[in-house]
């Protein structure tokens, strides 16, 4: 028998080492591998200073902007489908209106719960739930389709595959074909070059279908969305069951969004900020 450094490939005897490498995330809490990640921005109107609009200027893909008549939801509009999570508004933000934190988990399942407000949505209907998990069961089959995407969320994609995270182990998997998926995950603003392949893509899919929006882009369009070459995201193109911004979602928020659509998690976002 050969000596074991002569025979064994070097990745297979580091793997040995180190043992196991995959997370026990989400099943044990706090090892996520987001430790310390900057997610989106908090807002606290209670403090925002009168006249002033740092903030607004500074947000390039416009989720801050100024309300004609200010209510007691306060001065801003914040739309968390068209953050970046640049951190541009907590930076110029004389008071802290606009703070920094580690809220990344931002997939739900209605858009208006994107949008800050001071009235907390009730939890999505049941029955909607309970079909969902009769059809899935315990595992989900993805297409993904970019519609235009800076490959941003797609190296984020690729991550879930790494031995890390090791998206298998909780019965998802991606597929080439749309006719053996049962989630159309999209990413990109939706270019109009790209908006037949994705209907073409939809309508090759199976029934019952879902469409989760990944990215900023694919929710809201992003800082690009309206310009000459794309839409809006999928708003009025598909109709979406899971929105997920950022720019991009880190791998854990995208399993969290996975997972909240199979039912296995609950949805911490409600009126654009977690509640959980």
């Amino acid at each position: 028998m050969r000596p074991l450094d002569n025979n064994m490939p070097i990745w297979t005897l580091y793997g040995l080492k180190r043992g196991v490498a995959t997370t026990r995330w989400p099943k044990r809490a706090g090892e996520d591998g987001q430790a310390e990640l900057l997610g989106m921005p908090r807002y606290h109107p209670e403090i925002c200073q009168e006249n002033c609009e740092e903030c607004v200027d500074s947000c390039l893909p416009g989720a801050i902007a100024l309300r004609e008549k200010p209510d007691s939801t306060g001065r801003l509009t914040v739309d968390y489908g068209r953050c970046i999570a640049c951190q541009l508004c907590t930076e110029v933000c004389p008071v802290g209106a606009m703070t920094p934190s580690n809220d990344w988990a931002f997939g739900v399942r209605e858009r208006g719960d994107l949008i800050w407000t001071r009235a907390v949505t009730s939890p999505p209907a049941q029955e909607l739930k309970g079909k969902i998990k009769r059809v899935f069961g315990r595992s989900l089959h993805i297409r993904h389709v970019d519609a235009g995407s800076c490959n941003g969320c797609e190296s984020e994609l690729q991550a879930l595959n790494n031995p890390f995270y090791n998206l298998h182990r909780l019965g998802i998997f991606f597929t080439a074909s749309p006719r053996f998926a049962d989630l159309l995950l999209v990413t990109g603003p939706v270019t109009y070059a790209m908006r037949g392949p994705l209907l073409e893509t939809y309508n090759a899919m199976p029934k019952p279908r879902w469409v989760m929006a990944m990215g900023t882009c694919a929710v809201s369009g992003g800082a690009t969305g309206g310009g000459y070459a794309c839409e809006h995201g999928l708003e009025g193109i598909l109709p979406v069951d899971i929105y997920l911004p950022g720019c991009p979602p880190n791998p854990a928020a995208i399993i969290e969004a996975l997972l909240l659509l199979l039912d296995r998690r609950e949805q911490k976002v409600r009126g654009g900020r977690v509640v959980n």
